[in-house]
């Protein structure tokens, strides 16, 4: 049974940083893949950032430069690190996973993503 358990978020001035985190558990394998996707009011979700086996990561072209995802296997944690954000960051970020057999479910629009966390809200002003 797998779980996402997300935290970090709050309010900041635009600007500032904060850092997400994403504990994850029930993987049986730990080459699974993780991402963060983020969802504002009144728009769809889209993804922010995704980490596969090996370290590789992708980025939205809005955060590029400005945040980075990484992951701590020995943790099963996965971070965002978001610097310089913007009033347009601001949106419900959702913590992502999938196996790594499945990582294709990651990139292939967020309905076909089996693996939420909760959610936690950003909001910068």
């Amino acid at each position: 049974h797998v779980q996402l358990v997300e935290s970090g978020g709050g309010s900041v001035q635009a600007g500032g940083s904060l850092r997400l985190s994403c504990v994850a558990s029930g993987f049986t394998d730990n080459r699974y893949c993780m991402g963060w996707f983020r969802q504002a009011p009144g728009k769809e979700r889209e993804a922010v950032a995704r980490i596969i086996s090996g370290g590789t990561t992708d980025y939205a072209s809005s955060v590029k430069g400005r945040f980075t995802i990484s992951k701590d296997n020995a943790e099963n944690t996965l971070y965002l690190q978001m610097n310089s954000l913007k009033v347009e960051d601001t949106a419900m970020y959702y913590c992502a996973a999938d196996s790594h057999a499945s990582c294709w479910r990651l990139f292939g629009g967020t309905r076909s993503v089996r693996y939420w966390g909760q959610g936690t809200q950003v909001t910068v002003s």
